[in-house]
């Protein structure tokens, strides 16, 4: 079952493709979302991937979590589900 990751602190120039190299050495990446600023275009400055089972989500925190990626110090653990939120007005 695949386990999503939030990965934070990536390079605003990140790609989905270097995102998905970057952890491809920790097992099999079924998936990358970059999420965009709605206002500005630009990326937010996290991620979320997306890897093929438990093994390689543990893999890429141990692997990851802590270390650097393109001079940026990067964060990788388990996503939680979204909090609901109220409306707004």
């Amino acid at each position: 079952m695949p386990t999503k990751l939030f990965v934070g602190g990536i390079p605003f120039r990140t790609s989905d493709e270097e995102l998905r190299q970057f952890f491809v050495p920790a097992g099999e990446v079924v998936s990358v979302f970059i999420p965009m600023d709605r206002m500005s275009g630009r990326p937010r400055g996290f991620a979320f991937v997306e890897m093929a089972d438990d093994a390689g989500a543990e893999k890429a925190i141990s692997m990851f979590n802590d270390t650097d990626m393109g001079g940026r110090k990067i964060v990788v653990n388990k996503a939680r589900p979204m909090e609901e939120r109220a409306p707004r007005s």
